[in-house]
């Protein structure tokens, strides 16, 4: 186990024995604004995560953006969605390797463990995250 990944489970844990000791975890409702600065701690404190890696140039971003709006109302609890503006923050889109946008990247338990890649239907994604067992 390399020292990132001792890193990332130690704060995992922090952060979920806070939350189960009472301490009031806000769950978003409309996706959240994910840099490079606050990307880790987003996919660490929350439980089940997407996020929705665009450009403001992206004409298919833009047709998909409010899907991911719904998607985060109707979905509020279960899973938190992001917004992740890959020319604003190239170090965490070369990190997971984006090559093309729209690209959801799907966390759970901190560990990312799928992508949709391309704007797809709501029904894709929500038939995704049923089959991770995310909702």
């Amino acid at each position: 186990m390399d020292e990132l990944e001792i890193l990332r489970k130690k704060k995992l844990e922090e952060l979920r024995k806070r939350y189960m000791e009472g301490e009031k975890q806000e769950i978003p409702d409309k996706p959240l604004e994910v840099n490079d600065a606050n990307f880790e701690e987003i996919v660490i404190k929350h439980k089940n995560v997407a996020i929705d890696c665009w450009a403001p140039w992206c004409g298919p971003c833009l047709m998909i953006a409010p899907v991911i709006e719904e998607l985060a109302k109707e979905l509020k609890g279960k899973v938190v969605f992001g917004k992740l503006n890959v020319d604003e923050n190239q170090r965490t889109a070369m990190r997971f390797n984006i090559m093309s946008i729209p690209t959801i990247l799907l966390f759970k338990d901190g560990k990312l463990v799928d992508r949709i890649i391309g704007a797809m239907p709501k029904e894709f994604i929500v038939e995704k995250l049923k089959s991770l067992n995310m909702i």
